[in-house]
C-alpha cells in the first residue's frame, strides 16, 4: 500500500508541477493585446466642389441657427411625420437638439474645407495652403462650437449673440473668396484670388 500511495503522491506532485510550469510559461509569454491595432488612417476623399459643400452642409445648418434667433426651438411643434420633416427644428431630432446638431455640423464642416483636392466652382483648387483660408476656416470652426455651447444652454438670447459670430465667420471668407457680381452683371466665379 505504501508503494501505491507513493506512486499516487508522485503523480499528484508531477501534475501540480506541470500546472505551475504551464502557469509560469503563460505569465512569461507575450502580454495579451489590450489596445487596438493601429491601422493606417483613411485618406480623406473629395466628392463635391466647394459650392456643393456650402449649399449642402453649411447653408442649411447655419439657417437652423439663424432661425433659432426668432423662434424658440423649444416651442417648435414636431412635424406630423417627424422622420420625414424637411424642417430640422420639427424633425425627430428637432428643437434645441437640431440647433446643437447644426452647430456641430458647422464645426465639422470646417474640416471638409481643408481637404486638399477640392475644387472651387470655377475649377480652381480650394486655396487650402493660404494663411487667410486657414484663419477663415478656424473662424468657422470656432463659431460652430460657440453656437453649440449656446444651443446647449437652450437660451435664445445666447443664440442671438452667437449668430453674429457665425455671420462674421461666413462674411470674412465670403468677402475674399465667394462669387461676386462682375462689371457686366454676371457672376465672377472666384474661390482663389
Amino acid at each position: 500500500m505504501r508503494v501505491r500511495n507513493s506512486a499516487v503522491a508522485v503523480l499528484l506532485f508531477a501534475g501540480v508541477v506541470a500546472i505551475l510550469c504551464a502557469g509560469i510559461a503563460t505569465a512569461q509569454g507575450p502580454a495579451p493585446r489590450t489596445t487596438p491595432v493601429a491601422r493606417p488612417a483613411a485618406r480623406a476623399m473629395v466628392h463635391g466642389n466647394l459650392l456643393q459643400v456650402m449649399r449642402g452642409i453649411l447653408f442649411p445648418n447655419s439657417n437652423v441657427i439663424f432661425a433659432a434667433q426668432s423662434e424658440d426651438p423649444a416651442t417648435v411643434k414636431p412635424d406630423a411625420e417627424p422622420t420625414a420633416a424637411t424642417n430640422p427644428l420639427a424633425s425627430t431630432y428637432g428643437g434645441w437638439q437640431a440647433v446643437e446638431n447644426s452647430s456641430i455640423a458647422l464645426a465639422e464642416a470646417a474640416n471638409l474645407l481643408t481637404i486638399p483636392g477640392r475644387l472651387c466652382s470655377n475649377g480652381r483648387p480650394v486655396p487650402v495652403q493660404n494663411a487667410d483660408w486657414a484663419k477663415f476656416v478656424q473662424g468657422l470652426r470656432d463659431a460652430g462650437m460657440a453656437a453649440y455651447k449656446a444651443a446647449q444652454s437652450k437660451n435664445q438670447d445666447a443664440i442671438v449673440d452667437v449668430s453674429d459670430q457665425v455671420t462674421t465667420a461666413c462674411a470674412n471668407c465670403h468677402n475674399v473668396y465667394r462669387e461676386k457680381t462682375d462689371a457686366q452683371g454676371g457672376m465672377a466665379a472666384r474661390c482663389a484670388k
